[in-house]
């Protein structure tokens, strides 16, 4: 592991919780970016603000970080847009058939004990370890 910074790890971690903590105190919603997106898609809905904020401010926030000097990776993406397309429209769906995101279930299920949210917590990651296994060490990609 050559990008293990426990330090930045915690204080991120803790940021995200503040953040969620206080989106929940505040508006009484939870922190799932895939909820929070999809009421912006309706075009019905009457709290559009803060959910324009709250994208906004994840799109903004590492653009800052990248003005203000610190490293931005380059993503490793697959070189066929077919994979992409085909891997956001799973991850879309998913999160619509499960309920939630891994955000939602992840930082706030989890932090309410919800029974759902810790087994779909679980699913994610096992389903993340053989994704990874497969292409790793099967395709060897």
């Amino acid at each position: 592991m050559a990008n293990f910074t426990p330090l930045s790890a915690a204080i991120g971690g803790a940021l995200i919780g503040f953040s969620a903590v206080l989106l929940m105190l505040l508006t009484g919603r939870i922190a799932g970016i895939s909820g929070i997106f999809g009421g912006l898609l309706n075009p019905d809905s009457r709290d559009r603000g803060w959910r324009i904020a709250f994208i906004a401010g994840l799109i903004l926030a590492p653009l800052l970080a990248g003005w203000i000097g610190y490293g931005m990776p380059t993503p490793k993406l697959p070189p066929s847009w077919t994979v992409i397309i085909a891997a956001g429209l799973l991850v879309g769906f998913g999160s619509r058939m499960g309920d939630g995101c891994t955000s939602g279930h992840g930082i706030c299920g989890i932090a309410r004990l919800s029974g759902r949210s810790i087994a779909a917590t679980v699913i994610f990651m096992l389903t993340a370890v053989a994704t990874i296994a497969i292409t790793r060490h099967v395709l060897g990609s």
